[in-house]
C-alpha cells in the first residue's frame, strides 16, 4: 500500500490463469472522509483490500461508492462481494454499464459456441477451464456516468475507450492524480501505452491516450497494471501521447 495525498494505491498479489501478478485498486479520500474506490481486483480480494486499507487509517467500512473503469475480471471480480459488505453505490460509463449488470456478454469472452469447443478440449489446462466455467458478475449499476463529468471531491471521469468499449480513467484534479485503468500501463516507474494482447480496439485505445495527454497538471499516474509513476509523470504521459 502507497498512499500519495488523498489517494491510496493497494497492491493485491495474486495468480490469474497461471500468472502471477500485482493489481492496484485505489481508493480516493473524499472530504467527508469517506473513500471512493476505484475498481476492485480479483474475486477473493476484500479482505486484502480491507487490510491494507487499515494500514492506511481506515476500513472498507469507509467505502460509499466505487467506480468501475470497466468489466474485465481483475476490475470486477469483488465487486459483488464488496457491494454486499458495503451498500456502496457504482458508478460507471453509461457503455460499460451493461457488461456489469450482465445484459450483455463480457466483451473479452469467447462465444458460447468457442467456449463449448474450448471445453471439450481434454488438454485445456485447468486455470483455462475455469475461466470459462466461472458464473459471470452481476452486480447493478446505481448510476451511469459521463465522459467530462466531475464527481463531488474532484473525481472527473475521463472516457478511455478501446480495452473495452466503455473504458474509463478518473482524474483527481486536487492532487494531481490520474488513475488510468488499463488505458496505460507502467513498468518500474516507466509509464507504457496499453496492453495490445489484451486490447482489442488498439487503434482507439493510441486515441485514448492522445486524450489522456492533453489533461493538464498531471504530477501522478497509477496505472492498474504498473503502479505509481512520479518522475516527469505529466512529460512521460505528454510523450507518450505524442
Amino acid at each position: 500500500m502507497q498512499r500519495v495525498n488523498d489517494v491510496i494505491v493497494l497492491d493485491l498479489e495474486a495468480s490469474m490463469n497461471g500468472n502471477h501478478a500485482v493489481y492496484r485498486p485505489v481508493a480516493v479520500v473524499m472530504p467527508d472522509g469517506t473513500l471512493t474506490l476505484i475498481d476492485t481486483g480479483l474475486p477473493g480480494m476484500a479482505d486484502a483490500i480491507d487490510t491494507q486499507l487499515r494500514e492506511a487509517g481506515f476500513s472498507l467500512g469507509d467505502v460509499t461508492q466505487i467506480i468501475v473503469t470497466h468489466h474485465d475480471l481483475d476490475h470486477i471480480g469483488s465487486l459483488e462481494d464488496i457491494v454486499g459488505r458495503t451498500g456502496a453505490a457504482v458508478l460507471t460509463l453509461e457503455t460499460e454499464a451493461p457488461y456489469i449488470t450482465g445484459e450483455k456478454r463480457s466483451q473479452k469472452m469467447p462465444s458460447e459456441e468457442d467456449v463449448q469447443r474450448l471445453l471439450a478440449d481434454p488438454e485445456l489446462p485447468p486455470a483455462r477451464r475455469a475461466s470459462l466455467t466461472r458464473p459471470p458478475v452481476r452486480v447493478p449499476v446505481t448510476r451511469t456516468l459521463h465522459d467530462g463529468e466531475e464527481l463531488p471531491g474532484g473525481l472527473r471521469i475521463v472516457a478511455t475507450p478501446g480495452h473495452t468499449v466503455g473504458h474509463s480513467s478518473v482524474y483527481v484534479t486536487g492532487s494531481h492524480t490520474l488513475i488510468t485503468g488499463d488505458a496505460l500501463t507502467a513498468e518500474d516507474g516507466k509509464l507504457k501505452g496499453p496492453n495490445e494482447q489484451f486490447t482489442p480496439d488498439i487503434k482507439t485505445a493510441l486515441e485514448s491516450v492522445k486524450k489522456l495527454g492533453g489533461l493538464e497538471g498531471v504530477q501522478t499516474i497509477v496505472a492498474f497494471h504498473g503502479g505509481l509513476v512520479t518522475a516527469n509523470a505529466g512529460e512521460q504521459l505528454r510523450g507518450l501521447s505524442g
